[in-house]
């Protein structure tokens, strides 16, 4: 029974020992890696060889993996590492891990070439000086093979135990079996859609509505393809708690009902897992990055036993080895066959599960839940900004070398304040000279910490992330993006600027996420247009859509349109009292639990208040600004079965999606708004930008946002097949047909 192993991830699992370090220390982005080695791979001669595929077995092992070059003149193979500051600071467990990968791409040459012998060169590239610290050394190939088999023994256990659970997890999956009596309406046709974009290896765009109970209807026809297209994981990300969740519950009723020896694993955010956040985590702080590495064999061991590992079941196995949860949760991503996490761990700059899954030449099937929200969420991954308080901030705290360079950054941002003196203004390209005093104020600080290694000023460390952040995007800028400055109304001064790359399109960036699998699933209740999400996304061109039938009738849901309000901002303040009146009229004839929703917390006041005034009887509750946990789920609480009252929210906020409420605990709805955006001037050049891109800038930077918005609200009402409600959309321009288009298809809308 074979297994396959990267090099990488081979000398990873049998050579790190001792502390878990993660000490600040500068080191290059993913780019200048990519750069760097471009650079030393261009120095080399003609018979020099880059990205070099070499695979070797031992007994059922076989590993595969590709060297960085190879010199046939000279028999050299060459492992490059990019780095910043001085060589000699890199510490020794790093060193140690360099050569063992090294060497084994020695011992695969020499097996693959049948020589006696090779060189071995290990590069150290200082991508800010572009100097190369290269130390070598000459191996016969038994000595190679004797270190190429020591690493493998160390492994083969392990890999034995992975090859078996792969196996028993294949056979399992091939006889899975739906796990109700019979698939819900609309449910089976999710599933067939699914299971044919993965045997075909295609990407499925689905828009789904809720109620048909999407979370196993999508994990089920992927598990079942599992094993006839030989995939290594599924990914299920969801924007939000509730959804991640949905997909462990629904991961543990599919494995019960097949008792597939199923690896589920949740990714939590670090600050939510750490055990201990008042101290570093490095082994001379904090208890559990002490001998990490020595007792992460039996952790690891011990999680592989736990079919779900949820937050709680990875903290319980963690502590219990004394080790940090967090990382237990990053070495477990690589042998866990699902897992469930936000859109950050895939599609950010830095993903993890991305990085593993090209590094180890996964196999991978992805589920993207409520996707609707990916456009936003990647849109703020691909920008950042500077803001001019925090480089004087940094300034005061940096010692003397680092000082003088960012007053240079300081001389080249006033330049460029000098030429956008308006509260806010689009510029033409990215300021030139300000990158590159960004990129000198970078390595001033790298080459400071690798002279003197400690904690830096909290502010100057601040800066030097967003500084090299703005410096990474600006290497990849285009017409995707934006570069504005502007100024806060309360700081109106010339010095006092932020300046901002704004991502408009994440096309280009998301789209070798999409390519990068063996298929992709987005499916949501609002998902459409389907050209909207192939533009805005970059998923490819032979992507499919299907719009699954909704379970519901319209029997059971009124939807109104209250054609004599008009919600526009120009006259919403005359809208307050009628609004005020019709959900006190609608509450009359049909006492019980209602949302309101409007674009505002000042315009949710406003009605709040006119309802109280009209009818103290009526009860009402609110969402308010920056609500714990704790806080909003008190405020669903109330939507209690025998209750009645209002609960008045912010529409697009917490309480818009993903709050399932069925039956009595909530029979109607109140849209006081399209969820238009707000004109302002960022939202009016991204209106541009997407006019001059694809010729629809109105409809994709206000109306299809602001419509999904609406449904997803309106879709708190109807959660099942027995429940009946109302929903109410008010403002006239709901009747208008273009937005009608947008509803979904099993709404009949009447009027006031």
């Amino acid at each position: 029974m074979s297994y396959t192993i990267a090099v990488r991830a081979l000398c990873e699992f049998t050579a790190k020992q001792g502390d878990l370090d993660l000490r600040f220390t500068p080191s290059p982005s993913a780019q200048e890696g990519i750069a760097g080695h471009a650079v030393v791979a261009g120095r080399r001669g003609d018979g020099y060889r880059s990205e070099v595929a070499l695979s070797g077995q031992w007994n059922d092992l076989h590993v595969r993996g590709r060297a960085d070059g190879y010199d046939a003149n000279e028999n050299l193979i060459e492992e490059v590492k990019t780095h910043r500051g001085r060589a000699d600071a890199i510490p020794d467990n790093h060193r140690h891990l360099h050569w063992a990968q090294l060497r084994v791409y020695g011992h695969l040459l020499c097996q693959e070439q049948g020589m006696e012998s090779v060189n071995l060169a290990l590069v150290y590239y200082d991508i800010v000086s572009g100097v190369e610290t290269v130390l070598r050394e000459t191996r016969d190939s038994a000595w190679l093979r004797a270190h190429f088999e020591e690493l493998c023994q160390r492994f083969s256990g392990w890999a034995a135990s992975e090859a078996a659970h792969r196996a028993a997890r294949d056979a399992a999956l091939t006889g899975l079996s739906f796990p109700h009596a019979d698939f819900r309406p609309g449910q089976r046709q999710l599933a067939e859609s699914i299971y044919r974009a993965n045997t075909g290896g295609r990407c499925l765009l689905a828009q789904a509505p809720t109620g048909i109970g999407k979370t196993v209807g999508s994990l089920f026809p992927v598990l079942k393809s599992m094993p006839r297209e030989k995939l290594d994981k599924v990914f299920f990300l969801a924007a939000k708690t509730p959804g991640r969740r949905l997909a462990l519950d629904g991961a543990a009723t599919l494995c019960r009902a097949s008792q597939a020896p199923l690896r589920v694993l949740e990714l939590t955010a670090r600050d939510k897992a750490c055990e201990h956040p008042d101290k570093e985590c490095h082994g001379e702080s904090c208890p559990l990055a002490r001998g990490f590495y020595d007792r992460l064999p039996a952790a690891r061991t011990a999680a592989a036993e736990v079919p779900v590992l949820d937050r709680e079941a990875l903290r319980e196995v963690a502590l219990a080895h004394e080790v940090c949860p967090y990382y237990l949760g990053s070495e477990m991503a690589r042998w866990s066959d699902m897992i469930v996490g936000d859109y950050n761990y895939y599609f950010d700059g830095s993903a993890m599960l991305y990085a593993l899954a090209l590094n180890n030449g996964w196999k991978t099937s992805l589920l993207v839940d409520e996707a609707h929200n990916l456009v936003g969420r990647a849109r703020s991954m691909y920008s950042t900004e500077l803001d001019r308080e925090l480089l004087r901030l940094a300034r005061a705290g940096a010692p003397p070398g680092i000082k003088k360079a960012l007053e240079r950054v300081g001389r080249a941002w006033t330049a460029v304040d000098k030429t956008a003196p308006a509260p806010y203004q689009l510029l033409e390209k990215i300021p030139a000279k300000l990158v590159d005093s960004l990129q000198e104020a970078g390595s001033a600080i790298s080459e400071h910490l690798a002279a003197f290694p400690g904690p830096l000023d909290p502010d100057l460390q601040r800066f030097y992330f967003d500084a090299m952040g703005f410096v990474r995007l600006a290497e990849s800028f285009g017409p995707h993006s934006l570069c504005d400055l502007s100024r806060d109304a309360d700081r109106p001064t010339l010095r006092d600027s932020t300046i901002c790359i704004r991502n408009v399109v994440p096309a280009p960036f998301l789209g070798p996420r999409f390519a990068a699998t063996h298929s992709s699933t987005l499916f949501s209740a609002t998902l459409g247009p389907w050209h909207y999400c192939l533009d805005t996304l970059g998923m490819p061109e032979d992507t499919a859509w299907v719009e699954v039938e909704s379970p519901f009738k319209a029997s059971q849901l009124e939807v109104h349109v209250a054609r004599g309000i008009s919600t526009r901002y120009q006259v919403r303040a005359a809208s307050v009292q009628p609004i005020a009146e019709l959900i006190a009229r609608q509450y009359r004839e049909r006492p019980g639990n209602y949302l309101a929703f409007f674009s505002s917390f000042d315009y949710l006041d406003k009605v709040a208040n006119a309802l109280e005034r009209l009818d103290p009887t009526i009860t009402a509750w609110r969402q308010e600004r920056r609500m714990s946990e704790h806080e909003r789920q008190g405020f669903i609480d109330r939507f209690a079965v025998g209750g009645t009252g209002v609960g008045f929210a912010v529409l697009g906020g917490a309480f818009g999606e993903g709050v399932d409420l069925p039956g009595e605990r909530l029979i109607g709805a109140f849209v006081a708004t399209l969820g238009l955006p707000q004109v302002n001037p960022v939202n009016e050049q991204l209106r541009e930008r997407m006019q001059t891109l694809f010729g629809a800038g109105y409809d994709y930077t206000y109306l299809y946002p602001g419509i999904q918005k609406v449904v997803q609200a309106a879709g708190r009402v109807i959660r099942t097949e027995q429940d009946r409600g109302v929903v109410w959309l008010i403002d006239d321009r709901f009747a208008q047909p273009g937005i009608r288009n947008l509803m979904p298809a099993w709404w009949e809308l009447g009027s006031q």
